[in-house]
């Protein structure tokens, strides 16, 4: 497999109101894109991560392109919609020209703020048993596009 080229331009994103620090670069592999992922700052205190997946693969569709979680103290702010924002610079650095968003069906926090990113829902689907993360009694997954 070949070495995936990261962007350094690309290790602090800031807005007025979070800051995203690089804490990994991972080169991906038979299953996994390459990814960067993030703490999400404010005012120096981690509130959450987030990762932004480069490329596409079988796995992708069901996984999505970014991932995000917000500690649950700090949940209601609209961080990760923040966080998303920002980390889309880095999909378009790539030349992604859309992404897969994902979660799970009764995630309604997370689906609302994949919405007001202004993506697309094209379905919700019980992943296939060859999807790498697939366990028994998985959840559907609500499938979103948006195009960059």
């Amino acid at each position: 497999m070949s070495s995936f080229g990261f962007l350094n331009d690309f290790d602090i994103l800031s807005d007025n109101a979070i800051t995203l620090k690089i804490s990994q670069k991972y080169q991906g592999d038979n299953e996994l894109l390459p990814f960067y992922y993030y703490d999400i700052c404010v005012n120096s205190i981690v509130v959450g991560k987030i990762s932004i997946r480069i490329g596409n693969n079988y796995h992708s569709y069901y996984n999505g392109h970014i991932g995000y979680e917000i500690n649950k103290e700090y949940r209601g702010n609209n961080y990760a919609y923040k966080a998303c924002k920002l980390v889309l610079q880095v999909a378009k650095a790539h030349g992604m020209g859309e992404l897969v968003l994902t979660c799970d069906e009764s995630n309604i926090a997370s689906y609302k703020t994949i919405e007001k990113l202004g993506a697309e829902l094209i379905e919700i689907i019980k992943p296939q048993k060859d999807y790498f993360a697939y366990r028994e009694n998985m959840e559907k997954q609500r499938i979103y596009k948006l195009s960059l």
